[in-house]
């Protein structure tokens, strides 16, 4: 297990000493977005049908309720009351309404079980409206779920279960029937938003962009979006104007940041983090606490002498002595253990490369890494933001 740690370390090492120092460019497109062009969030109730047994339970109403409605639209009358089936499920249904997706348009479903059923495993979605959050239908989802896993088990509860098989997904799944409304005809001025909100960035991008069109068509408002003017060459072809505006290339500045989730272990050091002169030692206590019980047998013919107990007891008039008792009595075994700490002294300005070296080099894993940053970071010795997600 250290053997795999270290070699953990090791290919941070090389990834970090690969990066170029000078940085590297991107696409204006790939850091940022256009105000107003966005994706929208659909989702619909639907009942899933043909499973092979797996489906919902009968105390689970609202399915039972949702298929004798469903038969009453089709002109069937039935009592909820007298719906005995196993072989639907109730699902939630959600999808992705890209910008500019017009009539017709497919596009991917999910759906995921809500109430008991076991599997979606070969299961039909029927025909379910999809709405927006004003209520609206944009689109119509249905066909064949295909479920990346499966479930199976007996009668005394034991089973097989292969990755999730509640949630399945639906390819093209959803019809678009109602588009959102968007032109970018006549446009005067646009809004550029960055993903990642930096002053340096803005006026890199405010930047690259007078040097590719010879004039200040952008001004950063602040550090996270620019606003864009529209020459008047291009007022008739706002398309093309993104569409060069995407390609031109500029360094991002990045933020001196360092990731940590504990639930992992995982550590994601940034380029630009930087330690402060410090000197770590750090070593683990290990306690290990082991208990057991003994049991405490006394002979058939034992006699309890205990000061607590009386001598005698009464039994169908016949004075009796009473037995001894059967006890259980706990044994508890504690066991610590210390390690040496190795004293590192790490000097000031050292970047992640050096870090993760000197750190290594003491034979951290990641676990003790996290413990460490965050220590650096109270004593004001890490010149980076710690995040712990």
């Amino acid at each position: 297990m250290y053997g795999r740690f270290k070699i953990l370390f090791l290919l941070i090492v090389v990834l970090c000493l690969l990066i170029p120092s000078e940085g590297f460019s991107a696409r204006i497109k790939d850091l940022s977005s256009i105000k107003g062009i966005r994706s929208n969030q659909l989702f619909g109730y639907g009942l899933i049908i043909g499973l092979n047994g797996s489906g919902d339970k009968n105390g689970t109403t609202f399915t039972i309720q949702a298929l004798a409605n469903m038969m009453e639209n089709m002109g069937i009358h039935v009592s909820p009351s007298d719906i005995k089936v196993n072989n639907i499920a109730a699902v939630m249904v959600n999808a992705e309404l890209p910008p500019f997706a017009r009539t017709g348009k497919k596009i991917d479903v999910t759906v995921s079980s809500i109430g008991d059923a076991k599997s979606l495993l070969g299961g039909t979605l029927l025909l379910t409206p999809l709405k927006g959050v004003d209520g609206k239908i944009y689109a119509l989802a249905q066909g064949p779920i295909v479920v990346g896993g499966f479930s199976s088990g007996g009668d005394a509860g034991g089973g097989v279960t292969k990755n999730h098989p509640t949630v399945g997904r639906i390819v093209n799944g959803a019809t678009v029937e109602k588009e959102v409304l968007l032109s970018l005809e006549n446009r005067n001025d646009l809004t550029l938003m960055l993903d990642n909100p930096d002053f340096v960035t803005a006026t890199r991008v405010a930047e690259a962009i007078k040097t590719q069109f010879g004039e200040d068509l952008a001004k950063p408002v602040d550090s996270g979006t620019l606003k864009i003017t529209v020459p008047q060459a291009y007022q008739n072809d706002v398309v093309g104007l993104l569409a060069k505006l995407g390609d031109l290339e500029v360094k991002p500045d990045i933020v001196a940041k360092v990731i940590v989730n504990e639930k992992t272990g995982t550590v994601v050091i940034g380029e630009n983090v930087t330690i402060s002169i410090v000197a770590v030692a750090h070593g683990n206590l290990n306690i290990q606490i082991k208990e057991t019980k003994d049991v405490s047998q006394p002979s058939p013919l034992g006699v309890s002498r205990s000061i607590n107990t009386a001598p005698t007891q009464m039994k169908n008039g016949t004075v009796v002595a009473p037995g001894g008792a059967t006890v259980v009595t706990p044994n508890t075994e504690i066991n610590t253990n210390e390690e040496k700490a190795s004293l590192l002294l790490i000097n000031s300005g050292k970047t992640v490369g050096e870090l993760v070296r000197a750190l290594n080099a003491i034979g951290v894993t990641p676990r003790d890494l996290i413990t460490i940053l965050q220590t650096i970071k109270a004593a004001g010795a890490l010149q980076a933001e710690l995040e712990i997600i």
